[in-house]
């Protein structure tokens, strides 16, 4: 496929990345007592005509791989082929990227706040009287800004300024986007504590730890993504590069979603049957539920070095 020369950088730069994330995931594999009988994460056993349509495609877009928050690489096991697929995770400056490439009605600002429970923030909404959406926003305590409760984003038209956009979110609001299997290194809170034993030869659980993390920046970038996010695309501007991405997007979602599954099937189960014999019901009344159900007891989740996941800081 022809690349300029710009492009052709970006793909070196795919290939040198990947290198370094292949083995560092081999060193992880290698740990694994779970995953050890699974083939080498190296080259050799990587689908190599997959990932070089996905390279060239996301390099045309203009996804660098060498810049921070850009774009992240996950090699993940494909049991039909028996080779690694390299998954393509967007960080939050990938996003706006494509949000600027691809978009409809792109805001020639966008602006992204964090609000804490000492700054002021006021939203005027759009009605018969407010031509324009506005807010006002005043930090009054620069180095105590106490508790995050929140937080906005704003899209700004300086030419149009009747097609502003003021986003406000709640706390609460901005924690559904948090990512299911977020790591306490970026958002804070307990992480597992693994150590090799010599006699098991794995890495057995030593307990748990508190982490600090960078609970505030995670928080901001939510909201970066989710100011991004919000940009529609242009069905005028899809090229067979976006069409791409969006199918690698899937096939790492399908393939993500997959080994959840696996690793949380089968696990120990819960007896949860009555000691005492069920009543008997009239017509009227619902009828007793089963007995008895086996319900698969839920993974606790962690840093644990035995997983086959990478945690992002996306």
């Amino acid at each position: 496929m022809a690349l300029t020369n710009f492009q052709k950088r970006l793909a070196q730069n795919y290939f040198i990345s990947l290198d370094a994330s292949l083995k560092l995931a081999e060193e992880k594999r290698q740990k694994s007592s779970k995953n050890s009988q699974s083939p080498p994460i190296t080259w050799q056993n990587v689908n190599m005509e997959k990932l070089s349509r996905d390279v060239v495609a996301h390099a045309r877009i203009g996804f660098d791989p060498a810049q921070k928050n850009h774009i992240n690489m996950v090699p993940f096991f494909n049991k039909a082929l028996g080779k690694y697929d390299i998954g393509f995770v967007e960080g939050y400056r990938g996003m706006e990227l494509k949000a600027v490439k691809y978009g409809l009605d792109v805001p020639d600002r966008v602006i992204v706040e964090v609000v804490y429970s000492t700054d002021r923030f006021k939203s005027f909404k759009k009605d018969r009287n407010n031509k324009v959406e506005t807010y006002e926003f005043e930090v009054i305590n620069e180095f105590d800004r106490g508790d995050i409760v929140g937080g906005f984003y704003y899209h700004e038209y300086f030419q149009r300024p009747e097609k502003n956009k003021l986003v406000v979110m709640n706390l609460k609001d901005i924690l559904k986007r948090r990512p299911d299997r977020a790591s306490p290194e970026f958002w804070g809170g307990e992480k597992d504590v693994w150590e090799w034993d010599d006699q098991k030869k794995k890495n057995v659980k030593k307990g748990t730890e508190t982490v600090e993390g960078w609970y505030e920046k995670m928080v901001w970038k939510t909201i970066y993504r989710a100011a991004h996010g919000d940009v529609t695309i242009d069905s005028q501007k899809i090229d067979d590069d976006y069409m791409r991405l969006r199918q690698a997007e899937s096939e790492f979602a399908e393939a993500d979603a997959d080994q959840e599954i696996a690793e949380n099937a089968n696990r120990e189960v819960i007896d949860v049957t009555p000691t005492a014999e069920p009543q008997q019901t009239t017509a009227d009344e619902e009828p007793p539920k089963s007995q008895s159900e086996d319900i698969p007891a839920p993974e606790k989740k962690g840093t644990n070095p035995n997983a086959d996941t990478m945690e992002l800081d996306f």
